[in-house]
């Protein structure tokens, strides 16, 4: 089983960066598709970013532009690049591992968060 830790969150005015990370551990997730969740107070948890074993990615048209998904599988790590960041951006930001190699479907392995904060 897959175990998921994010990391990088934190406070940050707006029009700032932040760079997210997600390790995984006790399963390789070479072969398996990669999510980034957030989820914001009163709202309901929103995949931003995905990305396939083939560099395919997709994201939310509320990040497009300013986000971007990659993965380095020789250290079994997804990341998350969020630039141009605004307050509405502020949430609790998830890793979660696919089922599939090809195609994105969300499994039941998720990372504990971490709190991306925009704010002046």
């Amino acid at each position: 089983q897959v175990q998921l830790v994010e990391s990088g969150g934190g406070l940050v005015q707006p029009g700032g960066s932040l760079r997210l990370s997600c390790a995984a551990s006790g399963s390789s997730i070479t072969h398996h598709a990669m999510g980034w969740y957030r989820q914001a107070p009163g709202k309901q948890r929103e995949l931003v970013a995905a990305v396939r074993t083939t560099g395919y990615t997709n994201y939310a048209d509320s990040v497009k532009g300013r986000f971007t998904i990659s993965r380095d599988n020789a250290k079994n790590t997804v990341y998350l690049q969020m630039n141009s960041l605004k307050p509405e951006d502020t949430a609790v930001y998830y890793c979660n591992a696919g089922v599939y190699t090809y195609s994105y479907y969300p499994s039941d392995y998720w990372g504990q968060g971490t709190q991306v904060t925009v704010s002046s």
